[in-house]
């Protein structure tokens, strides 16, 4: 369909009916210093063939992430993912389908969100989960304005290892509804500084975990710390695949788990639609955001799939919605479960596994050429830090056409961190592309 704007008649019509003069009378409440004065310096109009040879232009100036070597995470993980997930996230059934209103016609809809609640649960070791949230970040959140209506408390904590996008997610819900947040310092290894600064009024404290220059902490200790004083603990893991091989975050005692899934079923995809998984303990079923699915028997005994909870504002007053999100990220959730499914525990278990050794087999190669790694213990993501500022390193490497990480400072202006650059190895790297980091490495950083 193409778009017509409206005729001048039209547009008279419409603003004689609402009561104003001009367009210009809609924007009195902007102040002048925010309005633009003329045109947009956009192209001028042309046709069809030359915008998309225009675009394609465009698009061939990036670099692809199978054409180089490619050691870019922070947050967002390139993993293989097999040809079955997109052929099945293609049929029009899953593909053009929407939130299950109508339970009796929306089964295979709701079959699904249930096994992805299934499977989310197995994996972060918690006994309850949601059917999906828009991504990690917002899961994190969502986690925050939770604990404060469990606890009756108003402020939230927040690790010096989580993903500074995260800890701005968290801190602009928080700010919008009053709720008070505390930073703790950047830190490559400390999760437990949330302790220090849990007071009467803490509601949560928030780990991550690997955190984000790559650190695996056992936040067993934190979790009883926490606890104690009254507060939830939220676990925050951005990459899930490690949750293939590391201890879950309910086997060490979280109250609340939010996870990235974007690294299972779900590309790259230019920094979204990602998919948020978020689990919890079974005594705050009733306060968890967004919408859960159950299983049920029928009239005729056969078994169903309902929406068993759905406190969310499309459904009850918006005043009594533990969340408003308008809707879940149900075909992210879907290329999640189908990946899982053909990975099942075993073949996770394996991936997890390449993933650590392939990046502990980098790590070790760039130590025996003279860099620092700063991560003491991690699962396929590391730093090191670098003898320059790492912004320029990675423009160098880019340059050689090596894909070699993220600069700490691209994600927060930090004068102490700004050497310091994150690597993230998954099965995806082959030897040679390790190889040429190293070399590319040495060339450009010493």
């Amino acid at each position: 369909m193409r778009y017509l704007p409206l005729s001048a008649n039209d547009r008279a019509a419409m603003l004689k009916k609402i009561g104003v003069d001009s367009v210009d009378a809609l924007f009195v409440d902007v102040p002048e210093s925010a309005r633009r004065s003329g045109t947009v310096d956009l192209p001028a109009f042309a046709g069809e063939l030359e915008v998309e040879a225009q675009l394609n232009a465009f698009a061939a100036q990036n670099v692809s992430p199978a054409k180089v070597p490619f050691f870019v995470g922070a947050g967002a993980y390139r993993h293989h993912i097999p040809a079955t997930v997109d052929h099945i996230i293609q049929r029009s059934e899953f593909l053009t389908s929407y939130t299950p209103y109508q339970p009796e016609i929306a089964q295979g809809t709701l079959q699904v969100l249930f096994e992805f609640q299934s499977q989310v649960a197995r994996l972060t070791g918690m006994p309850v989960a949601n059917a999906s949230l828009y991504d990690g970040s917002t899961a994190a959140a969502e986690g925050v304005l939770m604990a404060t209506r469990v606890t009756k408390r108003n402020k939230a904590v927040l690790s010096g290892g989580l993903h500074p996008h995260y800890r701005e997610t968290v801190e602009t819900l928080a700010h919008a509804v009053g709720i008070e947040t505390e930073a703790c310092a950047v830190a490559v290894d400390n999760e437990a500084d949330v302790l220090q600064h849990i007071d009467a009024n803490t509601a949560c404290v928030v780990v991550q975990t690997p955190n984000v220059f790559g650190t695996a902490t056992d936040v067993t200790e934190i979790a009883k710390a926490a606890q104690a004083a009254g507060a939830l603990l939220i676990v925050v893991v951005t990459e899930v695949m490690s949750l293939g091989l590391l201890k879950s975050p309910g086997e060490m005692g979280a109250d609340v788990v939010a996870v990235e899934g974007q690294s299972i079923g779900v590309p790259l995809s230019y920094g979204g639609p990602y998919v948020g998984l978020f689990a919890a303990k079974e005594k705050y079923l009733r306060q968890l955001p967004g919408r859960l699915c159950g299983e049920t028997v029928d009239a005729d005994g056969e078994r169903g799939f309902v929406l068993t909870l759905s406190t969310r504002e499309q459904h009850i007053r918006r005043d009594k919605a533990t969340s408003n999100i308008c809707t879940n990220s149900g075909l992210c959730a879907l290329a999640f479960s189908i990946h899982m499914s053909l990975l099942g525990q075993t073949g996770l278990t394996r991936v997890a596994r390449i993933n650590y050794a392939k990046a502990h087999a980098t790590k070790d190669q760039l130590v025996a050429a003279g860099f620092e790694v700063v991560t003491p213990r991690f699962f396929n993501e590391f730093t090191v830090k670098l003898a320059k500022p790492a912004i320029a390193v990675v423009e160098a490497l880019a340059e050689k056409n090596v894909l070699g990480g993220v600069p700490f400072a691209r994600l927060q202006n930090e004068p102490d961190f700004e050497n310091h650059l994150i690597v993230a190895v998954t099965e995806t790297v082959s030897d040679a592309d390790i190889a040429t980091l190293v070399a590319t490495l040495k060339e450009v950083a010493q």
